[in-house]
């Protein structure tokens, strides 16, 4: 069978089906980051590795410094949304002999200039001839306390759906020049309780089923609800992807307090209630949501 009649999620599930789970892991594959930390210890570790592909993720009229800064970027919008701060950086980076030098050293200014802005730092990699296309993987580390380690399987019936900033449009720029919401992550899970929380990606149609089902819960959103970008629709938000947005939840009790205290913070920046978790049942009560798919 072709990977394209598999699904991203389907083969990530399968390939790793089988793997053993190594000693103090604390949330592995099936996440954001990878969480590892002994029992007692006050801070765990994060691990992240991602990657962008020419002709996949950017284009080759793309701004090298744009290109640089999105690699690092999405690693370390993984690692906000387990509530961390990253920490130091592996780059590789293949790419054809007949590049300029001054192109790849634009890349590494926009490697540089994310990992940078979020007191994290670039300790080593590896280079390597491409026959033609440019691919850059970012392993990332980072760290957060366990009381305020965000996962996607917290969620819990009844509670709100939230999303940051506003969704849709991103391949008019933003996916090149976003910001990762660690401020914002680390602010949210020191001050309230965040059952579930992950950066959206692939799009709210990929990503909040993802969440849903890592919670063992379905859901439902209202779409007229939906924070939208200038000439965007609710098809937009739900499927163009790259927002690398928040998506998070929190028990109802809970909203009043966060509304107010959270405008008040980061006035510049929405924040809006979406939707709820429901319980699982026989009966398909999720909403059937689409997003981006590597093999789909």
């Amino acid at each position: 069978m072709k990977l394209r009649n598999y699904g991203e999620d389907r083969l990530v599930a399968e390939l790793t089906s089988g793997l053993s789970r190594g000693k103090n892991v604390r949330t592995s594959i099936g996440d954001d980051c990878a969480v590892i930390g002994a029992r007692g210890a006050k801070k765990w570790l994060l691990l992240k590795t991602d990657c962008i592909v020419e002709g996949v993720h950017f284009t080759n009229r793309a701004d090298p410094f744009q290109i640089g800064w999105k690699a690092a970027a999405r690693a370390i919008s993984d690692i906000a949304a387990m509530g961390g701060l990253p920490l130091h950086a592996l780059v590789t980076i293949a790419i054809s002999p007949t590049a300029e030098v001054s192109f790849l050293k634009a890349i590494y200014r926009g490697l540089e200039s994310a990992v940078g802005k979020f007191g994290a730092a670039i300790v080593g990699g590896e280079t390597s001839r491409s026959p033609d296309t440019l691919f850059i993987s970012i392993a990332l580390t980072g760290e957060v306390e366990p009381a305020q380690c965000a996962t996607r399987s917290g969620g819990k019936i009844g509670d709100a759906i939230y999303v940051t900033g506003r969704l849709g449009g991103s391949i008019r720029g933003k996916h090149l020049t976003f910001t990762p919401r660690v401020e914002e992550a680390r602010w949210l899970t020191k001050n309230f309780r965040i059952h579930a929380m992950m950066d959206l990606s692939d799009g709210l149609g990929a990503d909040l089923p993802r969440l849903a089902r890592a919670s063992r819960c379905s859901f439902e959103i209202s779409e007229q609800n939906l924070p939208l970008n200038t000439r965007c629709s609710s098809k937009n938000a739900i499927s163009d992807g790259e927002d690398y947005e928040l998506l998070f939840t929190i028990s109802p009790r809970d909203c009043e307090k966060l509304e107010s205290t959270w405008h008040k913070k980061f006035s510049k920046l929405p924040l809006t209630r979406i939707g709820k978790l429901n319980r699982q049942s026989a009966i398909n009560n999720q909403q059937s949501l689409r997003g981006f798919d590597h093999f789909a």
